[in-house]
């Protein structure tokens, strides 16, 4: 009885927490955030096409903050903005999804808490790589994953982890191109049917599922060729496109997809329920 008890504190507590309009302001900051970070990648996917270097990635937008002015001071707002995000989705874990959100009443919401609980861990990630690069010590995601990937490869049973670990991005990827597909992105929204958002959503989150599974199939593929200098991510994903004949063209494509998926981020950060 006192746990059942203590339970019920527990989520008032965390309820209590979510209607403070502080914090939901500071979890808005994460979508505003998240948007720039996509804007930026979707440049430097932009400049690779016309021959430029660059990490295609959080990484290499994280270092063009840091790289300047006051680009520092912006990495730890940012940083605040994804621990409020990651701290949000953690809420979203205990309480269930959002009263209003269509789906609120499927199944308890399960599937939506799994969501939110990955969504927590990739936001606290963010912070924790927005972190580094203030304080200076950031590095190439495609090297660090490049490195991981390696010391994997050292068992067999590394090896069936990346694999996993690749069908898991891959699959990320092929709801992302779901969710823009059949337009379930309205669902996380308070406003339905507005042109400009359908388009930015659908090109957005097609896109990015397209480089995501990109990215899957490239470690798949570093696993099963024992090579770990493809499993570098969603910027190896974006470099091996730029070796394809028509690589230019494509590359344009994403970047024009992941500009468009940071456009809607901030619709996000205004209309998103929470």
């Amino acid at each position: 009885m006192t746990a059942i008890i203590g339970i019920h504190a527990g989520k008032n507590a965390v309820r209590e927490a979510t209607d403070n309009g502080w914090f939901e302001a500071l979890a808005r900051g994460g979508h505003v955030t998240s948007g720039l970070l996509h804007l930026l990648i979707a440049f430097i996917v932009a400049r690779l096409a016309f021959g430029d270097t660059g990490n295609a990635d959080q990484s290499g937008a994280l270092a063009m903050f840091a790289s300047s002015q006051g680009g520092r001071v912006a990495l730890w707002v940012a940083v605040v903005a994804f621990v409020a995000m990651a701290l949000w989705r953690v809420a979203e874990v205990i309480l269930g999804p959002h009263p209003a959100n269509p789906k609120a009443g499927d199944d308890d919401g399960w599937f939506d808490r799994a969501q939110a609980g990955a969504l927590a861990v990739v936001y606290f990630a963010f912070a924790w790589t927005a972190a580094q690069f203030a304080l200076g010590h950031g590095q190439s995601s495609g090297r660090q994953n490049a490195g991981m990937s390696a010391r994997l490869m050292g068992s067999g049973l590394g090896k069936f982890v990346l694999v996993i670990v690749g069908l898991v991005i891959i699959a990320v990827g092929v709801y992302h191109m779901y969710k823009g597909l059949t337009r379930a992105f309205f669902d996380d929204l308070t406003i339905d049917g507005n042109p400009a958002v359908n388009v930015t959503g659908i090109v957005g989150y097609s896109a990015k599922g397209l480089v995501l599974i990109g990215a899957g199939v490239l470690v798949v593929v570093a696993a099963v060729t024992a090579d770990p200098s493809k499993a570098t991510g969603i910027d190896g994903a974006v470099k091996t496109v730029a070796s394809w004949p028509a690589g230019q063209l494509f590359l344009l494509l994403a970047a024009v997809g992941l500009a468009a998926y940071g456009i809607y981020c901030f619709v996000m950060a205004r209309y998103a329920r929470m």
